[in-house]
C-alpha cells in the first residue's frame, strides 16, 4: 500500500477547505500499529479542525477524525496482531496526528484498544469520542454515589452526539433523565432519549444571581458550561454530582463556594481525551455488554467521505442531531 484515500483539509488565504484525496503512506515505527479504517465519526473538535481552529489544529495540510475503528493491517506491536479489530479515540488522534478521515490510520500501541467481543466497528462509532465521553461521565456520577433513587438528572445538548448518548445509558441504568436542549423536542424524540421530562434553556440559565436555588433534580451531565453549568450546580440537591465535558458555552464559572460547603454538592470533570487506558477499557467494555443500547434511526446519520462538508457545516452552526458516522 503506497497510497490511500483520506479527507485532507488545506489552507488557502485563510480559508480552509476540505476535500477527497490520494494520500502517501509512511513506514510503520516500532510500537505502531496501521489500522485499515471500517468506520469513524464526526465530532466537534473535528468541525473545529476543518475549519480553520488553531487550538485544536496548529498545522496544515490535515486529517481530521479523532476517532477511527477498524482492522490491524500491520504491526511492529507485541499487543496487536495482522487482523485484530481495534478502536482508537482521542490521544493527539485527528488533532496533530493524522485522523480518523481516512482508509488507514497509523498510530501508537498505547492509543489503541481491542475491540470488544459483542461491539463491531459500526457500534463502536456510532459512541465514538461522544459516547465514551458519554458513558465516561455516567461512570464518574456512579463511581461518586449517585443512585436512581436520589432523584432525577438532566442532561445538557440532550440532542447532541454526548447528551444523546448520555441519556440512553441513564436510562438503562433505571435513571430519571430530564433532558435540556436548546430546541424543544416532541414526544418521539424523548421516547427514543429515554427521557421522561424535558426543560427549556432559561431554566438552565438562571440569571437571578442568587447563590443557590430551589433544588430541582439530584443531578447532572453538562456539555455547555459557562452560566448552565452554574445553573445545575445551584439547583441540584444534596451530594447530589455533577459533571462537566464542554465549554461551548463558557469556559468560565461564576459562583460561589455555596452548592459545594451547604449541600455536598460534587462537581466531576471529565476527560476522555487522556483517561487512563485501563479505564478507557473498562469504559468499552461496558458498552459492548451491561451498558449496551439500542439506537433510533433518526439520531444516526452515515456519510461517506465526500459528504463530510455538508455534517461539518452543520455541526459548526449548532443544527447538528444525532450522531454522524463516517464510513470508510
Amino acid at each position: 500500500m503506497s497510497s490511500y484515500q483520506a479527507y485532507v483539509v488545506r489552507e488557502n488565504d485563510g480559508a480552509y477547505l476540505g476535500k477527497v484525496e490520494k494520500v502517501d503512506s509512511w513506514d510503520l515505527n516500532e510500537g505502531e500499529v496501521r489500522v485499515k479504517v471500517e468506520y469513524s465519526s464526526l465530532n466537534y473538535k473535528d468541525a473545529l479542525s476543518a475549519s480553520g481552529n488553531k487550538g485544536v489544529t496548529r498545522k496544515y495540510p490535515h486529517v481530521p477524525g479523532i476517532d477511527a475503528a477498524g482492522i490491524v493491517a500491520k504491526s511492529k506491536s507485541p499487543g496487536f496482531y495482522v487482523g485484530d479489530m481495534v478502536i482508537v479515540t482521542s490521544y493527539d488522534l485527528g488533532m496533530s496526528h493524522p485522523g480518523g478521515f481516512a482508509e488507514y490510520i497509523q498510530v501508537p500501541d498505547a492509543w489503541v484498544v481491542a475491540t470488544p467481543k459483542g461491539l463491531t466497528s459500526l457500534e463502536a462509532m456510532i459512541h465514538g469520542t461522544a459516547g465514551f465521553t458519554a458513558a465516561l461521565s455516567v461512570y464518574r456520577l456512579i463511581q461518586n454515589g449517585q443512585t436512581p433513587e436520589m432523584g432525577p438528572i438532566v442532561v445538557t445538548g440532550a440532542l447532541g452526539g454526548v447528551g444523546s448518548i448520555a441519556c440512553r445509558i441513564l436510562d438503562k441504568l433505571n435513571f430519571e433523565v430530564i433532558a435540556a436542549s436548546s430546541e424543544g423536542m416532541g414526544a418521539d424524540e424523548m421516547k427514543s432519549l429515554g427521557a421522561s421530562a424535558q426543560i427549556t434553556k432559561a431554566e438552565t440559565d438562571d440569571q437571578s444571581g442568587r447563590p443557590m436555588l430551589k433544588t430541582s433534580w439530584a443531578g447532572a451531565i453538562d456539555v455547555v458550561g459557562g452560566n448552565t453549568l452554574t445553573t445545575l450546580l445551584k439547583g441540584c440537591k444534596p451530594l447530589g454530582n455533577v459533571t462537566t465535558c464542554g465549554n461551548i458555552g463558557s469556559g468560565d464559572l461564576a459562583m460561589t463556594v455555596y452548592p459545594f460547603i451547604l449541600r455536598g454538592v460534587s462537581l466531576l470533570g471529565v476527560d476522555s481525551q487522556n483517561c487512563p487506558m485501563n479505564i478507557r477499557e473498562e469504559i468499552w467494555n461496558l458498552l459492548a455488554n451491561q451498558w449496551k443500547i439500542d439506537f433510533s434511526d433518526h439520531l444516526i446519520h452515515e456519510t461517506e467521505l465526500d459528504g463530510l462538508d455538508n455534517y461539518i457545516q452543520l455541526m459548526l452552526t449548532k443544527k447538528s442531531r444525532g450522531r454522524v458516522v463516517v464510513k470508510l
